[in-house]
């Protein structure tokens, strides 16, 4: 199982890149970010200071969209970044949620996520596509090589998913709706024709470790994501309604959502997640001692999770990165012996 971080791209810039730097020292694979241009800085400008600092981590966004960047240029940052930097980006993509919202407008729709995965993929890896009616390709790009997986809940989503993506996200770690969203992925990949196995599947969860007397106050530094992900869980129950095929354990929990506040988007504390019950943040998290979270991480490895990425919002992110890097991503490694 591959390790990532989550970070939020908050000022200073240089913050967010000694996470980064911290985040290789203690063993984790891969960087990724939040990519909503309104609430926090810019993302590409400062993957650019990341791939610079350090020697072999993968970065990218969790997640960009369709929506607010034309798809030529998103595929020119990949590839440029790329070409400085030896092919250490990823792109996670999805619908769209603060960068979009924030600025009065709607997700795009999953024909446009699917044009816009096959755009960005075929330039970003030195093949032309095909764009407002004409063939492109960028001449500059030699090498480039750029894969991409792609966040979704809802069945329709996660269908697509298992058709065009290279990865596939789930922004929360409860097995149970692990499992459900798994197979429908797998599923959709082998009916078009791929082969499921090829497909990464990254969980993306907060992370927080502590000790038993600090329970509470992990569970309210936590809180927010229940918040986060209820908006795609709201859209989710507003298109196919309550009783459709998607797990109760995911859909029910919003019965109390009263709305949301993104300019309290993604941070502890936040005013508008008081509805998330402790059962949801401990199901939708992982909490606790290196233990808990060795156990919880082989039972979503056990399901076919390929990686890990730990969302890193709260008030312990050093301590939380140097207890994964010095027991659970070395629990979770596979075994090697010098002699036998």
């Amino acid at each position: 199982m591959d390790f990532g971080v989550v970070l939020q791209t908050n000022p200073p810039a240089s913050r967010t890149v000694e996470l980064a730097r911290l985040a290789e020292t203690h063993g984790f694979s891969h960087v990724w970010t939040f990519d909503s241009h309104l609430l926090w800085e810019e993302p590409f400008v400062i993957y650019s200071a990341i791939l610079a600092a350090t020697r072999k981590v993968m970065v990218g966004p969790m997640v960009t969209n369709p929506a607010t960047r034309d798809w030529s240029v998103i595929a020119s940052l990949f590839a440029t970044l790329n070409e400085m930097y030896g092919n250490r980006t990823i792109c996670g993509i999805g619908r769209g949620d603060s960068a979009v919202r924030t600025l009065h407008g709607k997700p795009s729709n999953l024909a446009t996520l699917r044009q816009s995965i096959e755009v960005i993929r075929e330039l970003a890896n030195d093949r032309p596509a095909y764009l407002h009616g004409a063939k492109v390709q960028f001449p500059w790009s030699r090498g480039s090589a750029l894969d991409i997986w792609v966040a979704a809940y809802g069945p329709l989503a996660l269908k697509l998913t298992g058709e065009v993506g290279d990865g596939f996200i789930l922004q929360l770690a409860d097995p149970d709706i692990a499992a459900w969203t798994i197979k429908v992925v797998r599923d959709a990949a082998e009916q078009a024709g791929r082969d499921p196995d090829a497909i990464q599947f990254c969980i993306a969860a907060p992370m927080y470790i502590g000790d038993e007397g600090s329970r509470e106050h992990m569970r309210e530094q936590c809180r927010w994501f229940g918040g986060m992900v209820g908006n795609h869980v709201a859209d989710i129950v507003s298109r196919y309604g309550a009783d459709s095929s998607v797990p109760k354990a995911l859909t029910d929990y919003i019965e109390g959502r009263q709305g949301y506040d993104y300019n309290q988007h993604g941070r502890a504390g936040n005013t508008h997640a008081a509805f998330v019950p402790d059962e949801i943040v401990e199901r939708f998290c992982i909490l606790g001692d290196a233990q808990e979270h060795i156990e919880k991480l082989e039972a979503l490895r056990a399901l076919g999770v390929t990686q890990f990425a730990g969302y890193l919002q709260h008030d312990n992110k050093e301590e939380t990165m140097r207890v994964y890097g010095e027991h659970v991503i070395p629990a979770l490694a596979t075994p090697v012996v010098a002699t036998v």
